[in-house]
């Protein structure tokens, strides 16, 4: 696999693609993704004088069999930007890689202890033949998130709580495009509220903001504050 370096509206001089090479190992960057496709980097240069200091963007796009992994920065010379950009290619593949090597090293539950572990779980008799709820005498009753179910109720298989900090638009995009999901939500740090970005048709994205009504107020609780009687 080779790394491909290219120039938009820009010339590429060959000293910035020898440190091209030497910045982003292969072999390593191999070893922590052993499925990587290609390699390529953009270099751009802003012509607006007033953002001199971040004049030169590079962007970093890393394919493999998994999902597509960016990284862009921008600085006052291509080579600084290549540098960010290079270490955020690089955290974002060890949190790849990490996550990966979690999900292989998860502990499987021992048939014997899957009682202890799931809710709702089917009793068995002696024989191994599951008790159902006429022998048992009693509605089953499982807990699913934060609602406790009887017999047939609402299927809700997974509940997560994730601890967020606020990023803007386009890091959410990023993160979306690196855990290889259709939608991502993150905390805008614009509005301060949860939002949503998600794929629609080929490279193009919609985001959904969720905004809380001024205008709504909450109902007073009939315990919360009552008038003493004589």
């Amino acid at each position: 696999m080779d790394i491909v370096v290219k120039g938009r509206k820009t010339e590429v001089p060959e000293r910035f693609r020898k440190h091209v090479a030497e910045k982003l190992n292969l072999e390593k960057i191999q070893k922590l993704d052993g499925k990587v496709i290609s390699l390529d980097v953009e270099v751009s240069k802003e012509p607006n004088p007033r953002q001199a200091d971040r004049s030169d963007r590079v962007e970093i796009t890393l394919r493999s069999r998994g999902p597509v992994i960016r990284a862009e920065a921008a600085a006052s010379d291509p080579y600084a930007a290549l540098d960010m950009a290079a270490e955020k290619l690089g955290a974002r593949l060890r949190k790849q890689h990490d996550k990966r090597f979690s999900r292989r090293g998860a502990r499987r539950i021992p048939a014997a202890e899957v009682a202890d572990h799931v809710p709702g779980v089917a009793t068995l008799t002696g024989d191994g033949l599951v008790v159902g709820p006429d022998e048992t005498g009693q509605v089953p009753t499982k807990k699913v998130g934060s609602l406790e179910v009887q017999g047939d109720g609402p299927l809700v298989v997974r509940e997560k709580t994730h601890v967020a900090s606020p990023m803007t638009l386009d890091q959410a995009l990023y993160e979306m495009e690196l855990v290889g999901h259709d939608f991502y939500l993150f905390v805008d740090s614009e509005t301060k509220e949860p939002s949503v970005v998600y794929r629609r048709h080929a490279y193009d994205y919609g985001v959904i903001h969720l905004r809380t009504d001024t205008m709504v107020a909450e109902e007073p609780s009939p315990e919360a504050g009552g008038t003493l009687g004589g």
